[in-house]
Formats: C-alpha cells, structure tokens, sequence
C-alpha cells in the first residue's frame, strides 16, 4: 500500500513495507487513490506543488506481480490477469503525465519492469549508487513489451544505445551508467541523500509561481506517443501573469 503526506508545497508518496511492491490491482488502485488526493489538495492552494515518490525497504518496485497472475492456476488465468495488470497500469501512468505538477521519482532500490517504468513515468529520476538497479526483464523471462512500455522508451529515452542496452541486452543499470544514459538526473551516495535530494528539488520546484494546469499541459506535449497511448487529450491553458 502507499501512503501521502505534506511537507509545505512537497508531497511525499511512499509505497510503504518491506516487500517487493509488485504491481498488481490493489497497490495500482493504492498509488491512484493517492494521486487522486494530491491532485485534488494541490488544486485547492495557489501556486504549484510538487510531487515525490519513494518506496520503503530494496525494492522500489519489482514490476508486475506475476505470483498473483500464477496462483489463478491455469496458463490461460496467467495470461488474463497478466493482460489485466498491463491494462490497469496505463491509468496509473496517465495520472502522473496528467498531473498538475513537477513529479519526482527518488529510486532508493531496484526498479525493475514495470516498476522501472513507474520511475520513468516522472519528470525527474534521482537514483543512489550503492544499490539498486534499473532492470528491464522482459527478454530474460521471455515476455514482449507492451506497447506503451516502448513508446515510453523511445519519448523518454534520447539514446538508441541506451535504449538498446536497456530491452535488448536486458542490462542491469546501475545508476551512475544510468545518468551517462541519461535516464537518471542525478545519483546520491545512500538512500537518505536520494530522497533529501529529491525533496530540495521538490522544494525549488515548488516556489515558482507556476500554473499547475500549463505546467501539466505543457508536459503532455512533450510526450505526444505516449499521451495517444494513454487517451490524453492536450487542450489549450491560458493563464498569464502578465
């Protein structure tokens, strides 16, 4: 499960335990019902906020939860409730292109498919280097990408090599080559540093005088495959402060 909480114009999402934080209905349901309260308490203040997103314990998510897709017992249930999670996830997704905010990702352990993908869904990546990795296993367990998941890749990643590296090599990146990559924004010494890190620039974020719904507007222009995939709509904001 997750949890949220405010510090002045920051807030913090944690996915909360000690476990893997595996992405199956009930955590997705969790993280948007969070999103859903940020966005509804940042709209009620004047100026911006800004979001973080941290995980407890090594895993900042270990993708989708394949365990609960094989305890339906058959090969078909697999599939069906693999297909399930990969629907559900889009949602998840479009609440972070969508949100009317600066989102930041604090990668305090590994993130591995579609938990990588949760990372890479914010505008900004911090990472730490003594332990964690981004991980793309899909090749490695014998699974295609979902669509979205590449056209993910290819507006959020500049690098074809990077990217290369990253699904068809299946590279456990560590988070000083992830910057090189530049996946990642910035890399701290412990986890403590990652999420202090990310709450300076959560904080320097914050002060602007911004308009959360430009900014959100503005963001999904930037991402025109991805927002086609999710079914988001650019529309016209216009708010000057002249």
């Amino acid at each position: 499960m997750c949890t949220v909480h405010k510090r002045g114009n920051v807030f913090v999402l944690t996915l909360a335990g000690e476990d893997e934080h595996r992405l199956n209905p009930t955590l997705i349901d969790s993280i948007r019902s969070a999103l859903s309260e940020v966005k509804s308490q940042s709209s009620s203040g004047t100026g911006i906020s800004a979001l973080i997103t941290v995980a407890q314990g090594r895993f900042f998510s270990n993708g989708f939860d394949l365990a609960w897709a094989q305890s339906s017992g058959s090969k078909t249930g697999f599939m069906e409730r693999l297909s399930h999670m990969v629907n559900y996830f889009k949602p998840l997704l479009a609440d972070l292109f969508s949100l009317p905010m600066p989102t930041i990702a604090a990668v305090t352990g590994h993130a591995a498919a579609a938990g990588f993908m949760l990372a890479l869904g914010h505008d900004y990546v911090l990472m730490r280097k003594d332990k964690g990795v981004l991980y793309m296993s899909e090749l490695d367990i014998g699974m295609t990408l979902p669509d979205y998941f590449a056209v993910m890749f290819r507006e959020k990643v500049a690098s074809a090599a990077a990217r290369r590296d990253v699904l068809l090599r299946a590279a456990k990146i560590r988070a000083e080559e992830a910057v090189k990559m530049g996946i990642v924004d910035s890399v701290h010494d412990s986890g403590e540093e990652v999420v202090e890190a990310a709450m300076r620039l959560g904080e320097q974020l914050a002060v602007k005088k911004w308009n959360g719904e430009v900014y959100g507007e503005i963001r999904k222009s930037l991402y025109p495959g991805m927002c086609k995939q999710l079914g988001l709509i650019n529309r016209s904001v216009v708010a000057p402060r002249l």
